[in-house]
């Protein structure tokens, strides 16, 4: 039988040993990473093409005065099956608004994420149909992840407000407008003014309960747990790639973002509530689209530990916040 000393020992040394093992993780973070990213571009990603003369020319940035209403980022790795699907109710929708309004101006841009298929291919037909004015594709030359790809894209846009949409078309573009009536709202219609408008699906949450194994409920229940209790408290889904962000905002939020796989979203609001920006949910319509690239398990598993990265980084200095960008 064990005496409660030895008992208290144990637990004593147990503790103490992982908060040792606690300190020691904190100063090789500390050491090996930046606390602000530095954000690498190849020569080849500072351009774009133009099909009608076959020139490359160079992007814009995002630190450049917007000379458009809107620009929608589209991250895309191997996706030339669902791209043309996405970009038809896209770019009608834009279009249609174009006409309607002289003032709606846009852009789209198709990141490719280092695509295997014929990804750029695809996305260079559009290109071909509506012209570089209205469209253009960043081709990266390595796979960054889906966070990377937004980030170069953001970094490479022209807009007043910049939208990023993923390429399945699971979010119907039409929701665009509820977006931008919370922006409106939120910013007063002024690119200066820091704002999110987030798609969100929470009101989704109880049909797609009954649709799941009780396996993925149970990793659903506990990435939420996770992002509550390290990094986002308020947001009730943070990951709906549906995501409307002024100009000022997207310069403080993307200039420091570290994270570029699929936990990236999380990052992105912690930093913008670490600045109190205003954030607002807005409930989206969504479908369930054929050809994910996440795989349940595996994917939460990367995302619950990159969560914990992103709290103790933080916690620990070993990346930083810009004190000047806080509201």
């Amino acid at each position: 039988m064990l005496t409660t000393e030895f008992v208290q020992l144990a637990l004593l040394i147990g503790s103490g040993s992982v908060f040792f093992l606690f300190v020691v993780l904190g100063i090789v973070l500390k050491i090996t990473t930046t606390a602000f990213p530095k954000i690498v571009r190849y020569k080849d990603e500072q351009y774009y093409k133009d099909p009608s003369t076959g020139d490359n020319r160079p992007f814009p940035s995002l630190e450049d005065e917007p000379t458009l209403k809107l620009s929608v980022i589209v991250p895309a790795f191997d996706e030339e099956k669902r791209l043309p699907i996405m970009l038809d109710e896209c770019m009608e929708y834009l279009e249609e608004r174009a006409r309607k309004e002289k003032d709606f101006t846009y852009e789209v841009i198709i990141v490719s994420d280092g695509s295997r298929d014929r990804t750029v291919d695809v996305a260079m037909k559009y290109v071909e149909k509506y012209g570089v004015e209205k469209l253009r594709v960043l081709a990266l030359v390595q796979n960054r992840g889906k966070g990377g790809a937004v980030r170069m894209g953001m970094l490479s846009s022209r807009g007043q407000f910049l939208l990023f949409a993923d390429a399945d078309g699971a979010t119907k573009f039409a929701d665009y407008g509820k977006l931008e009536r919370s922006m409106m709202e939120l910013s007063g219609s002024e690119w200066k003014r820091d704002a999110l408008a987030i798609g969100s699906r929470a009101h989704l949450e109880e049909e797609a309960t009954a649709q799941r194994t009780f396996f993925r409920t149970i990793l659903m229940h506990g990435f939420h747990l996770l992002v509550w209790t390290f990094a986002v408290k308020k947001i009730r889904d943070t990951q709906c790639g549906f995501k409307l962000v002024t100009r000022s905002a997207a310069r403080k939020l993307f200039q420091v973002m570290h994270v570029e796989r699929w936990a990236f979203d999380v990052e992105l609001l912690f930093i913008a509530q670490s600045y109190n920006i205003p954030i607002e949910e807005v409930a989206v319509n969504w479908t369930e689209i054929e050809g994910s690239k996440l795989t349940p398990f595996w994917s939460w598993l990367q995302m619950g530990r990159d969560l914990m990265l992103i709290w103790f980084r933080y916690a620990i200095g070993a990346w930083q916040l810009r004190k000047e960008h806080s509201n």
